[in-house]
């Protein structure tokens, strides 16, 4: 009869040694991680033991059959398939914390308002995320977005500039397809009846909205002035001006590799349909990806008279409805450049020779 209580004993005894080391596992860290860390893929439909397996197997959790029996016991939390990363020894518990809450892997990527596909596509390179060529193929292909844009040539102009969380090894494919996601979002915040395509209103379409707002977006860093911007140009387009918008030959020699920081008279008259000196109207498409207060100004234009304007030095523009008011704001410009004082004289601004710019004080 000894023999009963001495294996209850060694039961009890076997049991708490169980207990023991299943706490040791779930509860202290384990492991050596490496400095570059360890990525551990954790497969769509993998079942509990064989996570606890895969996790064993790349050094992260102490046991494998503990950490199943943990996971087991919480149901609730089902653990989530993806790529995850450690870079330092945790314990068990924190491992089955970091699968349940889904933390998985992520690179953010920020697209700054009004970079074009050329400058997101060097971002990306640059960062190591993806080739240029690759991302650089995908935007060039406007099936995203034909069902809002049918005449868009690209995505340019539809990759809404935001921060975007990217797994280890996006594709070029995934990236474009978050970008105009989140573009379709910022439209139906804005304007949701442009998301549906009327034939009866050609001038109302959302790819010129979209084209209207990347002028807009690359001619004002100053947010409270993108309406008077967009009306200043809805105005010329109006009255079949050219919008004589700088940005726009830029554009045209960014598509052919020939831009090299500064424009030049030459720039000017080179033959291209986005170019707004030569061609009057909009250009074609989007010359960069616009940010959700150039895309408001692009949908409520302020009300103005106002048909020019010109840098003023601080950031901003001064604008003008005539163009005697536009060449005095022109020499205020250049006065301003040089350290004069702001008001020119009359004199001064009758000197400068007269012409149709727009705006960037080319006259």
């Amino acid at each position: 009869m000894r023999f009963v209580p001495i294996l209850l004993l060694l039961v009890i005894l076997a049991a708490a040694a169980a207990g023991g080391y299943f706490w040791y596992c779930m509860e202290k860290p384990y492991g050596t991680i490496p400095s570059d860390g360890v990525f551990v893929e954790i497969p769509h439909g993998a079942s509990t033991r064989a996570v606890g397996h895969l996790l064993h197997k790349n050094g992260i959790v102490r046991n494998s059959a503990a950490f199943e029996i943990y996971a087991r016991r919480r149901p609730k939390r089902p653990l989530q398939a993806g790529e995850y990363f450690f870079d330092h020894a945790i314990s068990g518990k924190e491992v089955f914390e970091k699968l349940a809450n889904g933390d998985v892997y992520q690179q953010p990527f920020t697209v700054k308002e009004a970079e074009t596909i050329f400058e997101i596509a060097h971002d990306l390179q640059a960062a190591k995320y993806m080739n240029a060529e690759e991302f650089l193929k995908a935007a060039k292909d406007p099936a995203l977005i034909q069902d809002i844009a049918p005449g868009a040539q690209t995505l340019e102009g539809f990759l809404f500039p935001a921060t975007y969380n990217l797994p280890r090894h996006a594709s070029a494919a995934e990236l474009t397809a978050m970008m105009t996601r989140k573009f379709r979002e910022a439209i139906e915040q804005i304007s949701p009846s442009a998301l549906i395509l009327d034939p009866s209103k050609p001038n109302e379409t959302l790819l010129r909205k979209v084209t209207l707002a990347s002028l807009v977006e690359r001619e004002t860093p100053k947010r409270d002035e993108r309406p008077l911007v967009a009306g200043v140009f809805t105005n010329r387009l109006t009255k079949g001006m050219l919008l004589q918008c700088d940005p726009t030959v830029i554009y045209a020699l960014e598509e052919i590799g020939k831009y090299r920081g500064t424009l030049s008279l030459k720039d000017l008259h080179y033959d291209s349909p986005y170019n707004t000196y030569l061609h009057t109207g909009l250009p074609p498409g989007p010359i960069g990806n616009p940010g959700e207060a150039s895309l408001r100004a692009a949908f409520a234009p302020a009300e103005t008279e106002y048909l020019y304007f010109v840098a003023n030095t601080r950031g901003g523009h001064f604008f003008a409805a005539t163009l005697g008011e536009h060449i005095k704001n022109v020499a205020k410009y250049h006065r301003l450049l040089n350290g004069q004082g702001e008001e020119p004289s009359v004199e001064e601004a009758n000197r400068l020779p007269a012409g149709s710019s727009a705006h960037k004080g080319r006259l």
